[in-house]
Parts: structure tokens; sequence; C-alpha cells
């Protein structure tokens, strides 16, 4: 399985964007995917994840903010991200796992995608 994020840029804060994460393969077999971010010199952070039932968790900095969501028919995922503040500036990672939450929690998920960078500033 591979995946492919997209959706990165640059915008102001109060800014929104869309990370998509497509795979290459059917998602219906996963059991959760998450998304990641990573700023610089910092530990790579789950911002948030959804089971193939919907279920959703996100962490505490983005909640209220971004919204996490799946369309097995289109094998995507994506991280739609409102009222962007300069602390979410970060390269952004999608992941995902068969085995279950934890290696999702922990950031051992099996598959990765590469990077998106997003970039909020004025």
């Amino acid at each position: 399985v591979q995946l492919q994020a997209s959706g990165g840029g640059s915008v102001q804060p109060g800014g929104s964007l869309r990370l998509s994460c497509a795979a290459t393969d059917t998602m219906i077999s996963m059991k959760i995917m998450g998304w990641y971010r990573q700023a610089p010199g910092q530990q790579r952070d789950l911002v948030a994840s959804i089971t193939p039932d919907g279920t959703t968790t996100y962490s505490d900095s983005v909640k209220g903010r971004f919204t996490i969501s799946r369309d097995d028919q289109k094998n995507t995922v994506s991280l739609e991200m409102n009222n962007l503040k300069s602390e979410d500036t970060a390269v952004y990672y999608c992941a995902a796992d068969i085995r279950g939450p934890e290696p999702i929690q922990s950031g051992k998920a099996d598959y990765w995608g590469q990077g998106t960078q997003v970039t909020v500033s004025s």
C-alpha cells in the first residue's frame, strides 16, 4: 500500500487548507487512518485519526478547528484545517495501519505517505 499526501501550501493566519491522502489499495482493510505533523526540531505528533466506522480523535491543539474524514469508495482520507495558526506550521504526514489503534497512537504505523508542507504566516 502506498499513500500519497497532497494539499499543503502557504496560508495566512485564520485561513484554511484541505489535505488529502490517496491510497493505492483499498482502505477497507485498514483499521485506522491518521494525520501527523512535525515542526522543525520537534517530534512527530498525531493530529487526528479515524476508524473504518468513522470514529475520530483529535489532539487538543486542533480540536474544533480540524476535521478528519474518509471516503473508502475513493480510497482517500482528508484533513480539513480551518482557523489556521502559525503554530500549525509543520510537515504533515498521513499513515495507515491494519492492526488497530495502538500503532497509530504510538506513531508506529505500517504505512506512511510522504510529507506535505503547511506554512501559516502573515
